[in-house]
């Protein structure tokens, strides 16, 4: 069963967990989840599209991410996420961390943080393994395809990490 940490308004451990996906949170508790944007040297983003089977969101562009297990750190989840989803390892990338945003969803019990992060890695497309239960494909966009995909409503999470698409930036 997959535990995840509860974190308290200063995203500090409490020392509690909870159970994935069970909504339990109160007002001032979050969990904490992780986005990796990874880039290449040429300036594109690896985007994946999700599988049409996902409750939420099926079909829409996003980045790798994902839930921060009970006694992980979110640099751990992050370098997980992205190895399980797209099979690239970005340990070697250096630290990455961009920023932390959160979302409060008072009386559902899914209040979280979520942790940004960006790799720049040198990769070839052969070198991609994707996750055939999370993924129905890839792409390496630029900015401004992502931004397209923005406004179509298609792409998870945009307006929160935009800037983590702006080359220059870091």
């Amino acid at each position: 069963m997959e535990m995840w940490d509860i974190y308290d308004s200063k995203k500090q451990r409490t020392g509690r967990t909870m159970k994935r996906n069970d909504w339990c949170l109160k007002d001032g508790e979050y969990h904490l989840t992780v986005l990796g944007v990874v880039m290449r040297p040429d300036g594109r983003f690896l985007i994946t599209k999700r599988v049409m089977t996902k409750a939420w969101a099926p079909g829409w562009w996003e980045v790798s991410g994902g839930a921060v297990m009970a006694g992980e750190s979110s640099k751990e989840a992050v370098i997980r996420e992205v190895k399980e989803e797209t099979g690239l390892d970005v340990s070697g990338c250096g630290d990455g961390y961009l920023f932390t945003y959160h979302r409060e969803n008072p009386g559902e019990g899914d209040n979280y943080f979520v942790d940004v992060y960006r790799f720049v890695l040198d990769f070839e497309e052969s070198e991609l393994s994707l996750q055939e239960e999370e993924t129905a494909g890839y792409m390496l966009a630029d900015r401004s395809q992502i931004e397209e995909f923005a406004s179509q409503g298609i792409f998870l999470h945009y307006d929160s990490i935009k800037q983590a698409f702006s080359v220059e930036e870091k």
